[in-house]
């Protein structure tokens, strides 16, 4: 990479605090400490924040950090190629099996009833996610952003809401954040359907990459990312083929 790049602190900007780093028992692979270095960031430009995914840096509420754990670089950053993108046989089928699905892309709206779908979903995950399942922790944790965000709700023909994404956009990337579903309605693989359906949605708005988040080898939880492609991971600074 060029010595031409803005430091992380200039794109970070002045309306944040760094918070150091913080280290605690890794939520993915088992018997290991993982370490984040992480800035409180109230407001970062969408061109900014796509310059810092391209370091390896994600966001959780106001948060911005990347992993810096001390002899493990496990947690590597993924992205689709969306105009090269071709689902698979088995994605094939997961849209087939939601043609009633309707995509709604607005600005983010914390809602009762995405409160009541995120409580259940959470539930349904046995306590994997370490975030409280009580309203002002969803918010802090989703509807708390810095950065541009939108808020994708997939609703069935009824108007039943099935699943909720929330996404970081520029004109360069949308990056997946979080997604939850009705955990009543998991035949239909909503985590699969939505997925395909915003990197569809990249395409229509002629934006190149989807952002995943983290792949990490070794985790059945993150493996799955890699299935849409072709995708790219980032190693050593540069983006190579999946």
């Amino acid at each position: 990479m060029g010595s031409h790049r803005l430091s992380i602190e200039a794109l970070i900007g002045p309306h944040s605090v760094p918070l150091g780093a913080h280290s605690h028992d890794c939520s993915y692979l088992p018997d290991r400490i993982a370490t984040e270095e992480a800035w409180l960031v109230w407001q970062l430009s969408p061109a900014a924040y796509h310059e810092l995914m391209d370091r390896g840096f994600r966001r959780s509420g106001n948060i911005i950090y990347r992993t810096a754990c001390e002899g493990c670089r496990k947690c590597v950053p993924i992205r689709v190629r969306t105009a090269d993108f071709k689902p698979s046989k088995s994605q094939r089928r997961v849209l087939n099996r939601n043609t009633d699905v309707i995509m709604y892309v607005h600005e983010p709206e914390l809602t009762r009833e995405k409160h009541d779908v995120y409580r259940r979903y959470l539930q349904a995950q046995h306590d994997k996610s370490p975030q409280g399942d009580d309203i002002e922790s969803m918010r802090d944790f989703l509807y708390t952003s810095g950065v541009a965000t939108v808020e994708i709700c997939y609703r069935d023909h009824g108007g039943r809401l099935l699943g909720v994404s929330l996404c970081d956009v520029s004109r360069r990337s949308i990056s997946s954040v979080y997604h939850f579903f009705e955990p009543d309605e998991s035949r239909r693989s909503l985590g699969v359907f939505s997925a395909v359906k915003e990197i569809e949605l990249c395409r229509d708005k002629q934006v190149p990459y989807y952002y995943l988040g983290f792949w990490i080898d070794g985790c059945k939880a993150m493996e799955y990312k890699n299935r849409y492609g072709p995708c790219e991971l980032l190693v050593d600074g540069e983006w190579i083929p999946g």
